[in-house]
């Protein structure tokens, strides 16, 4: 009896095995031609099965989907910029709180570092501190010490432009996808890299990237039977850090994650909590502050011994509770920064999938030898290949000028022709370089809270109540985490 069983499984043990070999090799076989993938004998051409990308560190998966964009609460401030429209977003990754104090200063810490004969680009990385001055308050302070001490090391960093920023996701990028290949063996770490010769993601997939091979570089499979770089084939190197499109970065902050029912949304959310009030009314936190803003006139943080949000300027980046996407301080703190470019005609203007304001599109410029060219801090040089910040923005009866001159404008019209500029035109308030920012702040009131609000400011300027955090593009299948 024993005998039979045990031949019983062995059987089956072998035709597992079995399955699984023929599987394999089905895997190995191209399904167009019916050579073999990474074989010596065929040529060498590689073919590795995607795996799930992971998320990065402090990023928090949202799955994509539709939603209703825009406006939810009635418009107070009559600017008529956000109305309701049904979008759809893909998946991707976002910081599941705002970048600190304590990361920009790394940022900070590398460049000083890296670049230490070059004060430019040292300068251009540091927050305006002189954010936090204003004529009737005594903010010094926080002018001196909200950057650099270890006191405010977990708040989020504040004074930043979005130009900044925008270089911050590029040198996150770069560093994450160094560690990463570094910890992979790939390359050897380097600490002495400086000038032109740091390790940039786009140098190192491109071939200009001059550091040493790792302990353990990819094979080359071809007959020559060498070693080669990791390419993005090979599903190694990570997807850019960039900021969140307007729509990801609403979409996350309402977490609807929380309130549906399979397909049946229960109720469109005016904050990033289910409600009406600023107060949790759950039975175990009823009463708690939900967010960081101004209650009324002068009152930023309570009454002393029963403070409320208890935080007189922004709070470290872990306070209050998470949204039901695990992110906090979608709602209240700092507003964030996000990649659009402003104009009151988004909602009307826009794309049902993946809505984007401002797509440009770019190229690595190439020397006259063909070959990539880098400038003095080791990036590959872009150049614009297209720019759709004025996409079906420039067409006369839009333009808002005095008098019949509109009939004159060329054609597609500037910005500052739609808009209105000069002497007895409207003032211009709008640009190219306008950004907009989302969520309220620690001092703003109730009414900016809401993810379907929008302001805007010019990229190259900053505010001691605006932050951001970075998002990632999520590869492949949206129902795979």
């Amino acid at each position: 009896m024993k005998l039979k069983i045990l031949f019983y499984i062995g059987a089956i043990l072998w035709a597992t095995s079995s399955c699984s070999l023929i599987k394999k090799k089905k895997e190995n076989i191209s399904h167009t031609t019916g050579w073999a993938y990474n074989s010596p004998k065929n040529g060498g051409f590689e073919y590795h099965k995607a795996k799930d990308p992971k998320a990065g560190p402090g990023l928090a998966f949202i799955q994509g989907g539709t939603f209703t964009m825009g406006r939810v609460e009635q418009d107070v401030m009559f600017e008529n910029n956000n109305a309701p429209r049904r979008v759809t977003v893909g998946s991707f990754f976002i910081d599941e709180t705002e970048v600190r104090n304590v990361d920009w200063r790394e940022y900070m810490y590398w460049i000083q570092r890296v670049y230490p004969n070059d004060p430019q680009i040292a300068k251009s990385v540091l927050p305006d501190t002189l954010v936090w001055r204003s004529e009737l308050s005594y903010n010094e302070p926080y002018l001196e010490y909200y950057l650099r001490h270890a006191a405010y090391s977990e708040y989020p960093v504040v004074g930043v432009s979005w130009v900044q920023v925008d270089k911050y996701c590029k040198w996150r990028t770069d560093r994450a996808n160094e560690a990463m290949l570094i910890d992979k063996q790939k390359i050897d770490a380097n600490i002495g890299q400086s000038g032109d010769k740091v390790f940039t993601s786009d140098s190192y997939l491109n071939g200009m990237y001059e550091g040493a091979e790792g302990k353990k570089p990819t094979k080359n499979i071809g007959k020559d039977g060498g070693t080669r770089r990791v390419s993005m084939s090979d599903g190694l190197v990570g997807p850019h850090y960039r900021l969140p499109t307007e729509a990801e970065w609403e979409y996350a902050a309402l977490g609807l994650a929380g309130n549906t029912e399979e397909e049946v949304l229960l109720g469109r959310r005016i904050y990033p909590w289910s409600g009406n009030q600023i107060r949790d009314a759950k039975k175990s936190n009823r009463g708690q502050m939900l967010a960081n803003n101004v209650r009324g006139r002068g009152d930023y943080m309570g009454v002393a011994g029963f403070l409320n949000d208890g935080h007189e300027i922004t709070a470290p980046v872990q306070s209050f509770q998470p949204n039901d996407y695990g992110l906090y301080c979608m709602a209240g703190n700092v507003s964030e920064w996000v990649q659009d470019v402003y104009r009151p005609s988004t909602a009307t203007v826009v794309n049902e999938f993946q809505p984007l304001r401002g797509s440009v599109y770019t190229g690595f410029r190439k020397g006259s030898d063909g070959k990539m060219v880098k400038n003095k801090y080791g990036e590959l040089v872009k150049d614009t290949i297209a720019n759709y910040a004025n996409f079906k923005d420039g067409d006369a009866p839009s333009i808002i000028v005095d008098g019949d001159d509109w009939k004159g404008v060329t054609d597609p019209a500037t910005t500052g022709q739609m808009y209105g500029t000069g002497a007895g035109n409207l003032i211009a308030r709008i640009s190219d370089n306008n950004r907009v920012y989302k969520g309220g702040s620690w001092k703003d009131r109730t009414y900016w809270l809401g993810p379907g609000t929008r302001r805007h400011l010019d990229e190259r300027k900053a505010a001691n109540d605006i932050g951001f955090r970075c998002a990632m593009t999520h590869l492949g299948d949206s129902n795979v985490k």
